[in-house]
């Protein structure tokens, strides 16, 4: 059988940054505090979190990019929250977000964790933010986490 691997969220010993939209902030507040909760509770050290505050989710990728430039980070999370409203302004968000994260991401070669919410109703979104589906902000730095875990596997410098 060929070797597996898989990332485990241990955050000692490393740096992680998180983007965070302040459109929605009622929302993005509640998986801020997710997001930070998670990084304590899995060994990152709070003074080893820098959060960083855009305008909305459409400044999300330009601050990832920005962010990861600096190789200061080990993990990015980004976060916001989009609402369906009545125009398709809602599409062309929360679309070109997921593609400059993901691009981003790419081109950096650093994990950056898709904390964005893309929801029809506040509703909805109250629901990811600590409400009855958990809190994405969390789940998003967990994924941040692990994914670093497992690049350092491929890299070879995992601790054993």
């Amino acid at each position: 059988m060929s070797p597996e691997f898989s990332g485990t969220p241990r955050g000692q010993g490393r740096r992680c940054a998180v983007v965070v939209s302040r459109f929605n902030e009622t929302i993005t507040q509640r998986l801020l505090e997710g997001a930070l909760d998670a990084f304590v509770r899995h060994g990152v050290p709070f003074d080893d979190v820098d959060v960083f505050w855009v305008p909305g989710a459409w400044e999300l990728p330009a601050a990832a990019r920005r962010v990861s430039a600096t190789e200061r980070y080990d993990a990015l999370v980004a976060l916001g929250a989009v609402i369906r409203g009545d125009t398709p302004h809602f599409d062309y968000v929360a679309g070109e977000a997921s593609r400059g994260l993901s691009l981003a991401s790419a081109d950096f070669d650093i994990p950056i964790a898709f904390g964005v919410l893309t929801c029809d109703t506040m509703a909805q979104a109250e629901a990811r933010a600590g409400g009855e589906h958990g809190n994405k902000g969390w789940d998003a730095a967990l994924a941040a986490l692990e994914m670093a875990d497992l690049f350092d596997q491929v890299d070879g410098s995992a601790e054993d």
